[in-house]
């Protein structure tokens, strides 16, 4: 019970102790930072400033920078600041608020994934009725819908979590406080716990992964019976960008969670964890823009406004 009471922080191990590899580290993850911040911020101004970018599709879009800003800001100052103090203590209540965090902005972009599987459906398969089915409420309800369930399920996971009893040694094997690598110190029967957990895990990822599989089930069935080939390459560049994102996000998430803390190996889900905390946030705006032609032409755009204000100013 002494145990019990005396874990007011956790230690975090970070990605490597190795001392001739912090600077390098910090470097390399502050310029993925950087891009990633740079990147989904620019998305967001882009669409807001362009007005051929204020559909559905790019709705969802600028609500997925959003929110990979969100989660991955939740993690990596405390990675970046690990790499440069020896102090790699976080309090217990600063531990659940990084998870809470983390979970919640994860679990809405797995909803936001499935709203714009919807949304490329209703583009490719219904396109007369494009504009009535994906109006304006439609899109915000499924927005809206995205947080509630995203706040709800990182309720579930930070509470199933952290009232479980905690016991020394509190060193987390981890360089966040993500839920399997907490779990492990916990002193309390996890059974129960671990079982709310998966099953909360998978409602949620299948859920989400059931609309995007029936939504491309049915885009690729509409592009078979296409009789053009401009047709068919046009709907499948529709969709391409966010299959791909689909793709990265889904591959590692099923991987970390959907299975028992048994079956952890704490180095692989760091690695695992690494993606898709750090790398997929970056990515998926260049994902996003690099042969989007609306997206480049709306930089041109606001880069030549910028030019000539400048010009105009000097």
């Amino acid at each position: 019970m002494e145990n019990r009471t005396q874990v007011t922080q956790f230690i975090l191990l970070g990605l490597s102790n190795a001392p001739e590899l912090q600077i390098p580290l910090f470097i390399l993850f502050t310029l993925i930072y950087l891009i990633n911040v740079l990147g989904n911020l620019g998305m967001i101004v882009l669409i807001l400033l362009d007005s051929r970018l204020h559909t559905p599709m790019y709705f969802f879009l600028s609500n997925l920078s959003v929110v990979d800003l969100c989660y991955s800001s939740a993690v990596t100052p405390t990675v970046l600041a690990g790499f440069l103090t020896e102090d790699n203590t976080i309090s217990y209540n600063a531990c659940a608020a990084q998870m809470f965090f983390f979970a919640v902005f994860a679990s809405v972009e797995n909803l936001l994934l499935a709203s714009m599987a919807y949304d490329r459906y209703a583009a490719v398969c219904k396109p007369l009725h494009y504009t009535t089915t994906m109006t304006t409420g439609v899109c915000v309800r499924l927005v809206i819908g995205s947080y509630v369930g995203g706040f709800l399920n990182g309720s579930i996971h930070t509470g199933d979590t952290f009232h479980l009893s905690f016991c020394l040694p509190n060193v987390v094997h981890h360089f966040f406080c993500d839920v399997p690598a907490l779990r492990v110190l916990s002193c309390s029967d996890r059974h129960v716990s671990e079982m709310v957990l998966v099953c909360a895990a998978t409602f949620n990822i299948f859920f989400a992964l059931l609309v995007i599989l029936i939504s491309y089930l049915f885009i690729f069935v509409t592009i078979l019976k296409m009789e053009s080939a401009e047709g068919h390459q046009k709907a499948l560049f529709t969709c391409t960008s966010h299959f791909t994102a689909v793709s990265m996000f889904y591959g590692t998430v099923i991987f970390m969670y959907i299975q028992p803390s048994s079956s952890h190996s704490m180095d692989t889900d760091k690695m695992a964890s690494v993606f898709y905390t750090m790398i997929i946030p970056m990515l998926n705006p260049l994902v996003y823009s690099l042969r989007n032609k609306d997206v480049q032409s709306a930089f041109k755009k606001v880069a030549e406004k910028a030019k000539l204000s400048l010009c105009l100013i000097f």
